[in-house]
């Protein structure tokens, strides 16, 4: 196959480059290893009669071709002082080494499907998850502590106590979700006032084992019983763990007050820039394209995330622009979905907003009531949110329902790009929402080219095309000869 041959060298080049890295050598030495292991199955694939390859196994190579583009571009910024530098400001590469492990992850579970069993075997062992878990924490520690030491040799005159503690600083993933008793929480506003009042809930700010939380309290709830509540939750906990990620909100749980009329409150994170749309609306606010694709890409992490978790994947449902909340650093999380058949079990059901449901609608949808929802739709939604993203503006605005079934349903209808719109970023948001739902990206496809957009666009040097793609090598280059 045509695609084999470029993954092999691009894979040869990931292992040139990890030789050379300053920092987070544990971290890339391990990507390089189960490259390696990957390496081998292409390998084995490659020696297989034409036509005897499926379509699935094409596009995972292809995809997996774009993985190795994205991590050349990760592994690239280890393999400069000038980058080491900025490394040690940032703990966003934990996050970048934990998607890249999760992608090389899911394209050996398909490409494994086409090894003998003693081949398969070998090899599983670089991919099992228990083991990786462990490794990635092992390798995330040391190469932590080599941070440190590099920390207090550059003696950086702005360092100050708060930024050499981002190092160490405790996740939030590590806290187990689980039923919380009403002293464990704190009230920030006294007298408790919301920050957010629907028909439903409202919002309370709060602290929780030293994090900042978001209260939300069930109004008029449905006659459930507390000890119904808590078997829903026991239940939907143990899928809420496969779904943790730096870029999903997380869910800390819930907690019940029980008497004559039982308070039921949800825990989550408390992201204090709101919902993405209100960033969007915030006109107070400058966003640079390197920032609007870095919160694409965290917003395409997060629905990966949830497409492609190994035991179960599953769609959200309802994407749209505030279904995704933004903390401080314009880190974007996907919300919305978590703990949402506990949720059901105490809200009453409210009317929806037909105009922002038809918005984010694939033309499948608008031209037929009962096609299937799936991820090509969900795609084609997140579509819409880039676009947003993009213009910071409200999509279909002023529309009619007859405008959506004529133009984005029959006539194939395109929301313009701004002409400054880089061109990577505006080919992904046209992929996304591509008329056939064949040729739109899968949520992986979307986290590394994200990656390599965001790679390309901080770069400050005009950057040269070649037929096999861009050249990582070159930016290297170009820095040491300015520098």
């Amino acid at each position: 196959m045509d695609i084999v041959e470029p993954i092999l060298s691009i894979a040869l080049t990931i292992y040139d480059l990890v030789e050379k890295v300053k920092a987070n050598k544990k971290q890339c030495y391990r990507v390089r290893d189960r490259v390696k292991a990957l390496e081998n199955v292409v390998k084995s694939i490659r020696t297989q009669k034409q036509g005897q390859t499926s379509a699935d196994l094409k596009r995972t190579l292809q995809e997996l071709s774009t993985t190795l583009d994205s991590a050349t571009v990760l592994i690239e910024k280890f393999t400069s002082s000038t980058w080491v530098k900025r490394v040690l400001q940032s703990s966003n590469h934990q996050d970048e080494f934990q998607s890249l492990n999760e992608r090389l992850n899911d394209a050996f579970q398909v490409l494994s499907l086409n090894l003998a069993v003693d081949q398969k075997e070998m090899l599983i062992k670089v991919f099992d998850q228990t083991s990786r878990e462990k490794e990635d924490e092992a390798d995330r520690k040391e190469d932590n502590t080599e941070l440190e030491r590099l920390l207090r040799e550059h003696q950086r005159e702005t360092l100050d106590r708060s930024q050499h503690g981002k190092v160490n600083k405790p996740s939030i993933t590590e806290e187990a979700i689980r039923m919380i008793k009403p002293d464990e929480l704190t009230y920030t506003d006294f007298p408790k006032v919301p920050f957010i009042k629907t028909e439903t809930s409202e919002l309370f700010k709060g602290t929780y084992l030293h994090f900042p939380v978001a209260i939300k309290r069930y109004i008029e709830t449905l006659n459930t019983s507390p000890s119904m509540v808590k078997k829903i939750f026991d239940k939907e906990v143990q899928t809420m763990r496969r779904f943790e990620s730096p870029n999903i909100l997380r869910m800390f749980g819930i907690c019940v007050e029980e008497g004559p009329n039982p308070q039921f409150l949800l825990i989550m994170e408390y992201c204090e820039m709101g919902n993405l749309r209100q960033v969007l609306d915030n006109k107070k606010l400058t966003l640079s394209w390197a920032t609007k694709t870095r919160m694409c890409r965290d917003a395409a992490r997060g629905l990966y995330r949830l497409h492609h978790t190994e035991d179960k994947s599953k769609v959200h449902g309802s994407i749209n622009s505030s279904k995704f909340l933004v903390s401080e650093g314009y880190v974007v999380k996907l919300g919305g979905f978590e703990l949402a058949k506990t949720e059901t079990s105490l809200r009453k059901t409210t009317k929806a907003n037909a105009h922002g449901c038809l918005a984010y609608s694939s033309p499948q949808m608008l031209l037929d009531i009962n096609y299937k929802y799936s991820k090509a739709c969900e795609i084609y939604s997140f579509g819409i949110v880039m676009w947003e993203v993009a213009t910071r503006s409200k999509p279909y605005e002023g529309w009619s329902n007859k405008d959506f079934l004529e133009k984005v349903g029959k006539e194939k209808y395109r929301l313009p790009l701004p002409d400054d719109c880089p061109k990577l970023l505006g080919d992904l948001i046209s992929a996304c929402l591509a008329h056939d739902p064949f040729q739109r990206p899968s949520a992986g496809e979307l986290v590394d080219k994200l990656q390599t957009a965001l790679g390309k666009i901080e770069e400050p040097w005009p950057l040269r095309q070649q037929d096999s793609g861009f050249l990582v090598r070159d930016i290297v280059r170009r820095r040491n000869k300015t520098i």
